[in-house]
């Protein structure tokens, strides 16, 4: 029983982590109308910040910070956010599918930077040992402690979007994704509020990647790999409904369980040849999930809903 607890905990853990992601994916691009497909390259600047803020040293390193891991989540936000600037003044005059190629070769490069520089990421090896908040506490309480981290980091980039999205910010957010050149033509700076959503958007990413390093207690360049972070993040907005923060939690959650179910279950009933084989049909499960939404549910399964001019829900 207590295996199926742990299982249960961690599954919701990686939900969680993913949910965090999923929320700041859905601000750039259900609020803001940024195609983001760099996802991969800010994981990876919050991942790697918070551990080389908190790690306790390493043969391979240069730096043992060993810093409390709350100081290494928020520096993984900031150094997110400030990366997040840097790239968006450049990138955000490029429209649709040229801004989509620019930010995956953005996340290309970051990615390589953190393969190679040795002394401060650990290279290849990346960097060990990383601390877990609650981990003194053994299993499976542990685990429970930790959940209860992920869980809070939901609730304030919930709540904190949530409040961004019903504001006059919000409202000419909408605006400016559906329609910039109106936005404009009544004033409004699309420049500077599509910079301010990608900053926002980018340090929840960061913040997700620095949860996932301190749970897997290690990060290296395979855990920065755009199919589980830059694909599968996009599936969970898609499905969930960008421009609904509930919708990307909901999202996270579908998208979760259908990946680590086939993953159990393929574990445990096939040979392990085959197992092995069927791990890679996941990824064509999560493809048809995500045809058979887009054609009976194509705003997701919870679409954006409908404001008053107040910001109130009326519908949808």
């Amino acid at each position: 029983m207590e295996g199926y607890l742990l299982y249960a905990v961690t599954t919701l853990i990686l939900v969680g982590i993913y949910a965090v992601m999923a929320l700041g994916l859905n601000l750039q691009w259900g609020y803001g109308g940024i195609f983001n497909a760099g996802v991969a390259g800010f994981f990876a600047v919050g991942a790697y910040t918070s551990a080389i803020l908190t790690s306790p040293g390493s043969p391979q390193l240069v730096h043992a910070f060993a810093l409390p891991v709350p100081l290494g989540l928020f520096g993984a936000m900031i150094a997110s956010g400030l990366v997040a600037y840097a790239i968006g003044r450049i990138c955000l005059r490029l429209e649709s599918d040229y801004l989509a190629i620019a930010t995956i070769g953005i996340a290309e490069i970051l990615r390589l930077v953190v393969r190679n520089q040795q002394a401060y990421t650990g290279g290849a090896f990346g960097i060990p040992n990383l601390p877990r908040p609650f981990d003194g506490l053994g299993l499976p309480w542990s685990m429970i402690g930790f959940l209860g981290v992920v869980v809070l980091c939901i609730v304030l980039v919930y709540a904190a979007q949530e409040r961004l999205s019903r504001s006059p910010w919000g409202r000419v957010m909408r605006a400016i994704r559906d329609n910039p050149r109106a936005a404009a033509a009544v004033g409004k700076d699309v420049g500077a509020f599509r910079l301010q959503a990608f900053v926002i958007g980018s340090m929840a990413i960061g913040l997700g990647g620095a949860l996932s390093a301190h749970y897997f207690k290690f990060i290296g360049p395979e855990a920065t790999e755009p199919l589980f972070t830059t694909f599968i993040v996009w599936v969970m907005v898609i499905v969930g409904g960008s421009g609904n923060h509930r919708g990307a939690i909901l999202g996270a959650l579908a998208v979760w369980l259908i990946w680590s179910m086939t993953e159990f279950a393929t574990s445990r009933l096939l040979p392990q040849d085959w197992a092995v084989r069927a791990a890679y049909a996941r990824v064509l499960l999560i493809g048809l999930l995500l045809q058979v939404v887009l054609q009976r549910y194509p705003q997701g399964l919870l679409p954006e809903r409908v404001g008053d001019p107040r910001g109130r829900p009326t519908g949808g």
